[in-house]
Formats: structure tokens, C-alpha cells, sequence
């Protein structure tokens, strides 16, 4: 019973990082475009990779909830790994292009004030729906809501980026810097990508280092967090 409780929760918890990311990813994209900022073009991108990410895992939540046996849990684990993999290498691959696009323009923000406003509220909701995703990731010992909440990481993190670089755009007037915040960005969610195929492969991951599943085989190198 407390375990379908977990399970209820990880429900809702997807289902508002669904529906808040669509509006948040539409009123981003629509004033980065407008503001030819980058930036805020990217988490507008990102936010919809959230949309992916939460419906894959809000899929494999309902699977699990209909078939009231968690057998079957890891496929649907690695499907939604899987999901989330490609969501994170989809966002990278957006930013690499609107990076692309706007040095080849040579193209610099209007205004980075709604980028400014939009990042600090997704800093406070990011952070609440990351802190609940990882206790219930924790308690159901769920890998892809776990990378889910990496995902929902990785938004605080362009969050963070792009709340910088509209603050020192709008009183420094600095030349590209929402290109190399996202540059790096794009650095992470690739990585986080390859991360996530790697646990659907069979590989479990921690913070510090990742491991096959299979114990006859050596441990991978650690990497660098």
C-alpha cells in the first residue's frame, strides 16, 4: 500500500512537470525568438524535452499502477530510459544549432529581460519538483525517475545560465555569452543522454561513476562530476 502511495505521487509529479513545461516552453520560445535571444530559445527547447521526459515516465508509471506487479518494471524502466536519453540528446542538438544559427548571424538578444523573469521562476518550481522526484525515485528505487529528476537538473542548471546571462547582458551588454552558457549546456545534456542509454543498456550509475550490471565484469572508469 505504501509503495502504490510512491507510485501516486510519481504520477502527479509527472504530470505537473508535463503541463508546466509546455507553458513554459511555449512562452519561452515564443520571446526567445522574438529577442533573438539564445538562451532563452534553449530552455524554451529544454522545457519541452522535460515534456518527453515526464510523459515517458508517467507512461511507465501508469503500465506499472494497471499491471499491479512490478515485474514487468524494469522494461518499462528502460523504455522510459531510453526516452529520456533521446530527450537529453535532443536538446543538445538544439543548442548546437541555435548556437550554429546565431554566430553565423552574428545575432545578439533585443532584451534578455523575460529571460530574467521566466529563469527565476523556473528556479523555485524546478527545484521543488527535483527534490520530490529524487525521494520518490529513492523510495521506489527507480532509475529512470531518478534520471528523470537529472533531467529536471539539467533545467535548473540553463535555468541558472540563462538567469546569468540576461542579468550581465542587460548591464554589461557582454557579446555571446548566452552562446557559451549554452554551449556548455549542451556539454551536460549530452552527457546525461549517454548516461541514460547507458542504465537502459544495464549499466547502474551513481553520481561519481558508472558500473555494468553484470559483476563478473570490471568497473568502468570514474568520471569527473
Amino acid at each position: 500500500m505504501l509503495n502504490d502511495r510512491y507510485w501516486k505521487i510519481a504520477l502527479l509529479l509527472g504530470f505537473i512537470t508535463i503541463f508546466y513545461n509546455i507553458a513554459e516552453g511555449a512562452v519561452s520560445i515564443l520571446f526567445g525568438i522574438q529577442d533573438d535571444a539564445l538562451s532563452l530559445l534553449g530552455f524554451g527547447i529544454d522545457s519541452f524535452v522535460e515534456v518527453i521526459s515526464g510523459i515517458g515516465v508517467v507512461h511507465m508509471v501508469m503500465r506499472i499502477r494497471k499491471s499491479g506487479d512490478s515485474a514487468d518494471t524494469p522494461r518499462f524502466e528502460r523504455n522510459a530510459l531510453r526516452i529520456t536519453g533521446s530527450a537529453f540528446y535532443l536538446l543538445a542538438a538544439g543548442l548546437l544549432a541555435g548556437i550554429v544559427l546565431n554566430l553565423i548571424r552574428g545575432a545578439q538578444p533585443v532584451t534578455t529581460l523575460p529571460g530574467a523573469v521566466i529563469s527565476g521562476v523556473s528556479l523555485l518550481t524546478m527545484f521543488a519538483l527535483i527534490r520530490g522526484k529524487m525521494y520518490i525515485g529513492a523510495k521506489l528505487n527507480s532509475d529512470a525517475i531518478i534520471a528523470d529528476a537529472r533531467c529536471t537538473l539539467t533545467c535548473i542548471y540553463l535555468s541558472i545560465v540563462l538567469l546569468v546571462s540576461s542579468v550581465l547582458y542587460m548591464f554589461l551588454k557582454v557579446p555571446y555569452i548566452d552562446a557559451g552558457g549554452s554551449l556548455g549546456i549542451a556539454f551536460f545534456a549530452f552527457r546525461e543522454g549517454r548516461e541514460a542509454f547507458g542504465k537502459a543498456a544495464g549499466k547502474k550509475c551513481g553520481c561519481g561513476h558508472c558500473v555494468t550490471a553484470n559483476p563478473d565484469l570490471k568497473q568502468d572508469t570514474p568520471r569527473d562530476t
